[in-house]
């Protein structure tokens, strides 16, 4: 993991990861299924205009799926969070979208519950682009929180 971390160091290499995630997203198609939630995101201030579907069960995310127009920060930031939240409990995931706010708002934060994610660590130094940064977590968010109402 340290030979990774350093990696995630060198501009150079979280610009590829950036932009390997806006030309080829993972996730980037909407699902059929009764189990999926979706959210519909646009901003006023960018082209972002994407929906965000989850399908969670039992308190686990099972899948992640998104889709529509994104700008490279936004299609990448949400493309990392599929793969990053696929699989994890809703107290797993909740800690690591607090962790990647944390982070995008030049907050201290754990990088090591964020993978590929921490590509987006300096995205603060422009704040026009947090929300594009977090627009599809921010969907995701609030779908955590709903399934946590449901199961209370």
């Amino acid at each position: 993991m340290s030979e990774y971390k350093n990696l995630l160091d060198d501009p150079e290499v979280l610009r590829e990861l950036i932009m390997d995630h806006y030309k080829y997203p993972h996730n980037h198609v909407l699902k059929e299924g009764a189990g999926y939630k979706k959210i519909h995101m646009a901003s006023a201030s960018c082209i972002d205009d994407i929906t965000v579907q989850a399908d969670i069960e039992n308190g686990i995310i099972k899948d992640i799926n998104f889709a529509g127009i994104g700008c490279t920060i936004s299609t990448a930031s949400t493309s990392m969070m599929t793969d990053l939240l696929v699989g994890k409990t809703i107290a797993e995931a909740k800690d690591i979208v607090d962790n990647y706010f944390r982070m995008v708002n030049a907050e201290a934060y754990d990088a090591d519950k964020l993978d590929e994610a921490v590509a987006m660590k300096n995205v603060w130094r422009q704040a026009n682009r947090i929300n594009c940064a977090t627009i599809g977590w921010r969907a995701m968010r609030q779908m955590i929180e709903e399934s946590e109402g449901s199961h209370e």
